[in-house]
């Protein structure tokens, strides 16, 4: 039997899979590295299908909207897992969709190829550059230190 009076603060059972892909992103490219999914859907509730969709945000969602493969991948999805937002955070850039409750949440194999795929379009998107390092010292190297 439910609580009658249930309390609005507190654990709730809610959970959220992130997947983190290390990458540098300097603080004027915030906007190229974010991205989500805006769907295009038919039926209502428990009958509600995806049935299009494109990426919205900046350079990198122009990269996934030319990717058809991976958006009939998305749209084959249900409408809770084709939610899809990437953001850049401290140390990387961030896949995550909808919270889930205990009895939904998993990974399916699919959705994890999505996944991957997205983060192999993160990587190969230039971040930020990393300094050039110049020897300081004068002259050649001996033979055999090439």
């Amino acid at each position: 039997m439910q609580d009658p009076d249930p309390l609005p603060w507190g654990a709730q059972d809610r959970f959220q899979a992130h997947f983190i892909v290390r990458k540098e992103v300097g603080d004027s490219q915030l906007l190229d590295f974010t991205a989500r999914t805006k769907l295009q859907t038919k039926g209502y509730f428990g009958s509600k299908k995806v049935i299009g969709m494109k990426w919205v945000g900046g350079k990198l969602a122009e990269k996934l909207n030319e990717n058809i493969s991976l958006s009939e991948q998305i749209i084959s999805q249900s409408v809770n897992d084709a939610m899809i937002t990437i953001e850049p955070t401290n140390n990387g850039v961030r896949i995550f969709g909808k919270w889930k409750n205990e009895y939904e949440f998993g990974i399916t194999n699919d959705l994890f190829s999505i996944y991957d795929e997205i983060a192999g379009h993160i990587k190969k998107l230039r971040g930020k550059q990393k300094p050039k390092i110049v020897s300081k010292s004068r002259g050649t190297l001996p033979k055999g230190y090439n």
